[in-house]
């Protein structure tokens, strides 16, 4: 296992490589647009597959959600892509460093938030024709809960929510990160996951499709001004969590940053 040193040091690197991939702005725009696909996936996989235990009442609906979740930084990950949560830890690590200028940060992962949008959307309007949502199905039982909850909670506790969302995700990469083992890896990133579904966290870019899906299914409580609020206060509120509470603390806590006698890379 890595020391903390080295990784700080392995995750100012992954913040780096991400502000450099914007000199090839198409490879960086394909790299968010996967991204946002990647999540959504494992939006829709936790509806499907949770969907007939929240139609049954059943207890175990946000345990099975969590557990699946977990497919989509898995994806991120080990697929490749570049996602705006992560991305609120590693960017704000380099620019601490000085390996990148803040400005090249914030300018990064604000371009990673519309690469994410993009390929939310678009996903989002594929599974809406896909006739996996259609009227009966448990999975837009779900769907029309979610859209609800998401849409009708207090900007307050959409901001707490998110700020503990990217504790667990970005504490997930961080613990990923220290390890080489990749089934490892695996088990870190999908228990993460599976607690911040299970306890009822947000995340801005499964948010992107849940939402935007509602919309393009028409239901009620899906309006582009819910959508635009609850993506403003989720994305503080994951901003706060990854690079703050996890970034912050390990900027301070595991300095000074170390290289690796042999360098490693590991970028989310």
């Amino acid at each position: 296992m890595l020391d903390l040193h080295t990784t700080l040091y392995a995750q100012m690197q992954s913040g780096q490589h991400k502000a450099d991939e914007m000199r090839t702005p198409l490879k960086f725009l394909i790299a968010t647009i996967l991204a946002g696909l990647y999540i959504g996936i494992a939006d829709i996989y936790m509806m499907t597959a949770a969907g007939p235990f929240f139609a049954a009442d059943s207890p175990a609906t946000m345990l099975v959600a969590g557990l699946v979740f977990g497919i989509g930084l898995v994806l991120v990950v080990f697929a490749g892509a570049n996602l705006l949560t992560s991305a609120m830890m590693a960017l704000p690590h380099a620019a601490a460093g000085k390996m990148i200028t803040w400005r090249r940060a914030w300018l990064a992962m604000i371009l990673i938030f519309f690469g994410n949008l993009i390929g939310s959307v678009i996903f989002a309007y594929l599974m809406a024709h896909s006739g996996i949502f259609d009227d009966g199905t448990a999975a837009r039982e779900m769907l029309d809960y979610l859209v609800h909850s998401k849409t009708a909670k207090p900007t307050l506790a959409l901001f707490i929510r998110g700020i503990f969302c990217n504790v667990l995700v970005c504490g997930g990469i961080w613990m990923a990160s220290r390890t080489k083992n990749d089934c490892a890896k695996i088990l870190i990133l999908v228990l993460s996951i599976a607690t911040f579904i299970s306890a009822g966290f947000e995340h801005v870019v499964a948010n992107m499709t849940t939402i935007s899906l509602g919309m393009f299914l028409s239901i009620p409580d899906a309006t582009f001004g819910g959508f635009a609020w609850n993506l403003l206060w989720v994305g503080l509120g994951n901003l706060v969590g990854g690079m703050l509470i996890v970034g912050g603390s390990y900027y301070v806590y595991a300095a000074p940053a170390k290289a690796p006698a042999a360098e490693m890379s590991d970028a989310h």
